[in-house]
């Protein structure tokens, strides 16, 4: 009886602790992304350029992606147990975000691309104007295809759609053997496709760098983002690799299995994520001077050493 409760006790415990690392990186990064939002919708100047078009849809997916995944994160925590009419929307948005990620991430690789080999001759579908249908397909490409996996499953025996409570996870969705296969291929051929995107676009800035004598900084820039994106889908990639890592950790290391699917959660899923407002946002110099007054102890700082400087000077 003592070695139960101590093993609910540790079961507890880790319960409160797995929350508590991620509800706080989760108000961060919605304050930030908040912020930014705000930023974008309060100056022209942001939504008459692609790139931060592309960029305020990143942080719009990555928000809904992230709100779903923490809320499916709590309910599996708390085992709460809820019917698959409504599991099944939460699961859809989820997988669909997240697939949409790498997807955002080749597009801005190649509207860096246009901007740097076609600055004064931009294609019309690059433009701001038009950047909304690019936007578009993206979004039809990452709901198609949780559809189709969907469709190919099987509802379990002894399972009502409507009514009967199960717990919010993949793998009540994801029965058949074929859907395993389809992910399987698609995941491979699909991240296969977006890092050949990224890559070829890095090769080619890298290129052209030095052949330009003049406006080296900026297309440096744009090769530094892009080497960005890569690092992005590799995080993202990793994810997929979660059955592999858990298996062989829990044989050499011995860790509990449910540590090592937070583990993955946490650095694979939500990580990259986290480091999308870093990353692209505080790297701006535009976007850093809004943030700079939109936040406030960010704002104090600044002033401080402003005022400081200037009565230094002043002796």
């Amino acid at each position: 009886m003592q070695n139960l409760n101590e093993t609910s006790g540790s079961a507890n415990l880790s319960v409160i602790v797995k929350v508590c690392v991620v509800i706080p990186f989760f108000c961060i990064f919605l304050y930030c992304i908040v912020i930014m939002l705000h930023i974008f919708a309060s100056h022209r100047q942001f939504l008459e350029s692609s790139r931060y078009i592309l960029f305020a849809y990143m942080l719009i997916n990555d928000t809904l992606q992230l709100l779903t995944s923490v809320l499916l994160f709590l309910l599996v925590m708390g085992q709460v147990r809820i019917a698959s009419v409504y599991c099944m929307p939460l699961l859809f948005f989820s997988t669909a975000t997240f697939q949409n990620t790498p997807l955002i991430l080749a597009t801005m690789s190649l509207e860096r691309y246009v901007a740097i080999f076609y600055p004064l001759q931009c294609p019309p579908a690059w433009r701001s104007d038009r950047i909304w249908i690019i936007i578009l397909v993206l979004l039809l490409v990452s709901s198609i295809l949780p559809i189709v996996d969907y469709s190919l499953g099987k509802v379990q025996p002894g399972v009502d759609f409507l009514s009967t409570p199960v717990l919010c996870k993949t793998v009540v969705l994801s029965t058949s053997p074929i859907q395993t296969l389809f992910k399987v291929t698609l995941n491979g051929l699909f991240f296969a496709g977006v890092a050949a995107i990224i890559l070829f676009t890095y090769m080619r800035i890298l290129l052209e760098t030095r052949k330009l004598r003049q406006d080296r900084a900026s297309v440096g820039k744009a090769m530094h983002t892009v080497l960005l994106h890569g690092f992005q889908l590799l995080l993202c990639m990793m994810a997929f690799t979660h059955p592999i890592t858990e298996s062989v950790i829990v044989l050499q290391v011995g860790w509990l299995r449910e540590h090592i699917s937070f583990f993955n959660y946490f650095c694979f899923i939500l990580l990259p994520r986290f480091l999308s407002p870093l990353i692209y946002g505080l790297r701006d110099e535009n976007i850093r001077v809004y943030m700079r007054r939109a936040v406030p102890c960010w704002s104090y700082t600044v002033a401080h050493r402003t005022r400081a400087l200037a009565k230094h000077r002043g002796r």
